[in-house]
């Protein structure tokens, strides 16, 4: 999944960008443009607002944001480039690693900040 950031917030731009640092790509080359101002008729603009027509209503985690983008992606991609979910005899896991990875360093990442939050008192 390749995502591109357009928005005219320059704090939510940020925030994204930092969010999906390694999904980023060019508008060009991405499978979802995400964007602040709403899009008609793009079936790849992922609209976020505060309003109930929103993809993905503010505020939002990071976890929320991959899910809904992953459910977006899985939604417009063409049924011919939708792999098998077997392979030589057995279960492809590769997006279930990735899953667990992406969970893993959040993990990690939230017990650190709350490690150095506790010993910098």
């Amino acid at each position: 999944m390749r995502v591109a950031v357009e928005c005219s917030s320059p704090l939510l731009q940020k925030s994204l960008e930092l969010f999906l640092g390694t999904y980023l790509d060019s508008s060009k080359k991405s499978d979802i443009v995400i964007r602040d101002t709403k899009c008609l008729n793009d079936p790849k603009c992922f609209y976020i607002s505060n309003s109930a027509e929103a993809d993905l209503m503010k505020p939002f985690s990071k976890s929320q944001l991959i899910l809904a983008l992953e459910k977006r992606y899985d939604s417009i991609k063409p049924k011919q480039e939708k792999v098998d979910e077997f392979e030589e005899g057995g279960l492809d896991f590769s997006i279930l690693e990735k899953r667990i990875e992406f969970l893993t360093n959040e993990y990690k990442e939230n017990v650190l900040r709350a490690v150095k939050a506790f010993y910098e008192k």
